[in-house]
């Protein structure tokens, strides 16, 4: 027990130091993601936002060099730690980044918050992750931020009784309580809450279940990079001839699956803080550059975390003139404000959580190719369930 405790005070130690001895020459930052495994999709598409970032804007700021340290954790939190950890005290990065799902950036809140490094939230939404350490900020988004308003486009169109069916994690539980609390709000009602395992996930019986439930609508969410799968089985069950809607979150028809998920998803609403097709200047700059870089996949909602994340860090940077301290970049990022691809965006300064606009979509058919058309737009939505004080 006396060896344990020495250990970890020990460690605790190492941390300390790291995070107060980091390199002048460089700066170092550690990207933590799922490059391989069942939730590589986002690792690639976060990546692949990093460096487009980088290659528009440099690799210097401030003066001094940035240098990305790469890691694939395969969407094991054990794994998140362990790097993180080593990181921080091989390494002294002066920020850690990434973080593909919701126990991936929990593992790493006491090694920020003891080491006093910044870790960017690049990928997950669970709502409560950046109440775990004063050191976390996020450029993603939340799953509440995004659920409640298809909550309330399901009640404002005829839809009253509902299903939902979910993913059963952190995020899948946000998005379960949110829309029965927002659409009990309006006055509909859930007749059934289904949790779908994260891992092997299997989603037949489930959707049998909801389908015999006769609902006006199934409401849907699963991580980035499991849609295709589910509306195959969504197609296969027929829900549509039953007279029952598809309703989901974005993650459902994610860009990087969308063009090949066939016509099944037509006519599906979906609520969501990008879409690939947004119209604005900006992100018609952002898709062709994007495009161009990786011909073979289409940029997704998460290839905006990655995108601003790293921007959001060269930003701060700039503010403290080259200084890795990391209390003086938390504080700089607090408050910050710029137009992404996405849309205007900013971070807020008391809950270090990003407040954006959130689309209402449609999937359409245009030139031959699956898109989420946007038909709605709800601006500077932030997260409903710990709202800036």
């Amino acid at each position: 027990m006396y060896r344990r405790t020495f250990l970890m005070a020990f460690a605790g130690a190492s941390l300390a130091l790291a995070g107060a001895a980091r390199a002048d020459d460089a700066i170092k930052i550690g990207l933590i993601l799922p490059m391989t495994g069942p939730s590589a999709s986002t690792g690639r598409e976060v990546s692949a936002g990093v460096r487009l970032y980088m290659a528009q804007h440099g690799d210097t700021v401030a003066g001094k060099k940035i240098e990305i340290i790469l890691k694939d954790d395969t969407g094991v939190a054990d794994l998140t730690k362990r790097l993180a950890q080593e990181l921080v005290v091989n390494d002294k990065v002066a920020v850690l980044a990434g973080f593909g799902l919701t126990p991936l950036a929990l593992a790493v809140g006491p090694i920020a918050t003891q080491a006093k490094v910044p870790a960017v939230i690049m990928s997950a939404m669970t709502s409560m992750i950046v109440e775990r350490s004063p050191f976390f900020v996020r450029t993603i988004g939340t799953i509440p931020q995004k659920t409640y308003p298809i909550a309330d486009w399901a009640a404002a169109n005829g839809i009253k009784k509902v299903v939902t069916l979910v993913t059963d994690y952190g995020p899948g539980l946000d998005a379960e309580k949110a829309f029965k609390d927002r659409f009990a709000s309006k006055g509909g009602e859930v007749l059934d809450a289904l949790r779908v395992p994260l891992a092997n996930p299997e989603f037949s019986a489930f959707l049998q279940k909801a389908k015999d439930a006769k609902p006006d609508a199934l409401f849907l969410f699963v991580p980035s990079g499991f849609g295709a799968a589910l509306m195959k089985q969504v197609e296969e069950r027929e829900f549509t001839k039953a007279g029952i809607k598809i309703i989901g979150l974005g993650d459902v028809t994610d860009d990087d699956q969308l063009p090949g998920m066939g016509d099944v998803v037509l006519g599906l609403v979906t609520s969501d803080f990008y879409s690939a097709a947004h119209d604005s200047p900006e992100n018609k700059a952002y898709v062709e550059a994007f495009m161009k870089a990786n011909p073979s996949f289409r940029p997704n909602f998460m290839s905006l975390g990655g995108y601003d994340g790293i921007g959001l860090v060269y930003k701060a940077l700039e503010k403290t003139g080259g200084a890795t301290d990391g209390t003086k970049l938390i504080e700089a990022m607090k408050g910050m404000s710029w137009v992404s691809p996405r849309g205007p965006i900013s971070i807020d300064p008391d809950t270090r959580d990003i407040v954006q606009n959130i689309y209402m979509r449609k999937v359409e058919k245009k030139d031959g190719q699956l898109w989420n058309i946007e038909f709605a737009t709800i601006p500077s939505v932030k997260d409903p369930l710990h709202p800036a004080k």
